[in-house]
């Protein structure tokens, strides 16, 4: 980090050995006799004015994190450093192959990188070389920022054993017998080392020198498409965003047509000049193939923001990314007629999709049960993939497997959420109600019809759980009830309880 000569040196501190010392520090301290692994009661003795700050690993993380997904505008395959033993010791593996051509080449990268990070108030160390050990090597121990393709071996031999990623203990053994430079066992035979030191150590040297293949793991999965553009003079309104968010989708549509797909999922990037990264993820009900349709849904999204998308100086990199695509059923389009109306409807979903969250949007579905409160659901539309079969005419079809006629409404239009206990006088064991009361009122009955008999789901409710009789009833007056008797009389219960629970038109 920068350091002003008014601001005090700056050291983090941890708890090592049984003792507090000295995991970071920056160059003010190191310039004034401070140094690593120190401990806190020798660095103040020298350096009285230390300002010194505990060692945080999960917002160092964190930040870490932050820094990867700003990394990402060089290439999609940024991965984290796993091999540091210290609490503040973090680094970064980039896979730039075929990335590099985009900023100039290599030595452009490197500069444009090392330029931006030092701009935001990091200290860093970069190599570019042939495999993560060597480039890992050398920007710890080394001096050389890009290592020519396949010179990396003989780069490596001077530099220290700790540049092999290999644990401090092992290191210190291996000093102990003289052995204290990559090139001291470079040369030496496997087998005693792999035998006395393990084999590790060779897997690490075989990793460096590009003998074993090794691959890093993104912190992000690469998408199967996508799309960027780069700009020279940031981009600031709103309606600029959605031209370029409108070209980007035209640009990735054209492979998605060779494939027969349509898109599900797709994450727009946008990279501040400052460093900060901001995205935003849209989903749709249906495969989408339409530009203009993916721009004013991302419109949609940044609409339904709690805040507006701060620009701040501008963004000088926009990505589009395809996270997830189905198969694309194109329609004939009608000759004389224009009907828009499932269109209408899957786009309406698509706009409260991208505001409020796919997730957000249900639907009302069927459920696989015979007890009436329990037979539909909500479920979101991404779940669903957009269908809009209709509910009516899959419940009619449910009922006909029973022998109802189609067209025959066995069910009630207006069914209650919970059944309403009501008093009743009826026809002993099994008879139809002759009268009830409910809510307070008193109907006598005309004609009814009855009884449908619906067992319990005693794997849900119990063994205890009593089965249904069902009536449907019509008053003097012509109003239509649908009401049941709760439990079989003389086998599940000798007073069974009688329930409202739904009304016909």
């Amino acid at each position: 980090m920068d350091t002003h000569p008014e601001t005090p040196p700056v050291v983090v501190t941890d708890t090592l050995k049984s003792a507090i010392r000295i995991v970071a520090l920056d160059e003010c301290a190191r310039a004034r006799g401070v140094r690593l692994n120190q401990t806190l009661s020798d660095a103040r003795a020298l350096v009285p004015d230390l300002d010194c700050h505990p060692a945080d690993g999960a917002r160092t993380r964190a930040l870490v994190l932050k820094i990867a997904g700003w990394c990402e505008r060089y290439t999609p395959l940024v991965a984290l450093d796993t091999a540091a033993e210290a609490v503040c010791d973090h680094g970064l593996f980039m896979d730039v192959t075929g990335c590099a051509h985009l900023l100039g080449g290599e030595a452009a990268l490197i500069a444009d990188l090392e330029a931006r990070l030092i701009a935001q108030g990091f200290h860093v160390r970069l190599c570019l070389a042939d495999t993560p050990g060597a480039a890992w090597a050398m920007a710890r121990y080394g001096c050389e920022r890009i290592i020519a393709e396949g010179a990396h071996g003989e780069a490596l031999l001077p530099l220290s054993l700790s540049g092999l990623r290999l644990p401090s203990a092992m290191v210190a053994s291996l000093g102990r017998v003289g052995l204290k430079t990559i090139g001291c066992i470079a040369g030496l035979p496997r087998a005693p080392l792999a035998a006395r030191f393990g084999a590790r150590l060779m897997q690490r040297l075989d990793q460096a020198l590009g003998r074993e293949a090794e691959a890093i793991s993104p912190i992000m999965p690469v998408a199967d498409l996508s799309t960027e553009r780069r700009f020279a003079e940031p981009l600031t309104h709103q309606d600029e965003i959605s031209h370029v968010i409108a070209a980007l989708a035209s640009g990735i549509l054209e492979p998605l047509e060779r494939r027969g797909l349509g898109l599900r999922h797709c994450r727009l990037k946008l990279f501040r000049v400052d460093g900060h990264v901001s995205e935003l993820n849209v989903q749709t009900a249906r495969p989408l193939r339409e530009a203009k349709m993916i721009s004013r849904l991302f419109e949609q999204r940044i609409a339904g923001l709690h805040d507006d998308l701060d620009a701040g100086f501008g963004f000088d990199l926009l990505r589009l990314d395809m996270v997830h695509a189905d198969p694309f059923q194109g329609a004939q389009a009608e000759m004389m007629a224009h009907h828009a109306g499932e269109a209408g409807h899957e786009a309406l979903v698509d706009r409260l999709g991208a505001r409020l969250g796919l997730d957000r949007v249900q639907r009302f579905v069927l459920v696989d049960t015979h007890i009436p409160e329990r037979s539909f659901g909500r479920q979101s539309v991404a779940r669903t993939g957009g269908r809009t079969a209709s509910t009516r005419s899959a419940t009619l079809a449910a009922h006909s497997e029973d022998g109802v006629p189609d067209g025959v409404i066995t069910r009630p239009l207006i069914l209650f959420d919970r059944p309403e206990l009501m008093q009743t006088i009826a026809e002993v064991p099994d008879g139809p109600p002759l009268r009830f009361r409910w809510r307070g009122v008193s109907y006598e009955v005309a004609r009814s019809e009855g009884p449908e008999r619906i067992a319990c789901e005693w794997w849900r409710d119990g063994r205890g759980a009593r089965s249904r009789d069902y009536f449907r009833v019509e008053d003097r007056q012509g109003y239509r009830f649908w009401l049941f008797r709760h439990g079989l009389y003389g086998r599940e219960t000798n007073d069974p309880a009688w329930y409202m629970h739904g009304l016909f038109a």
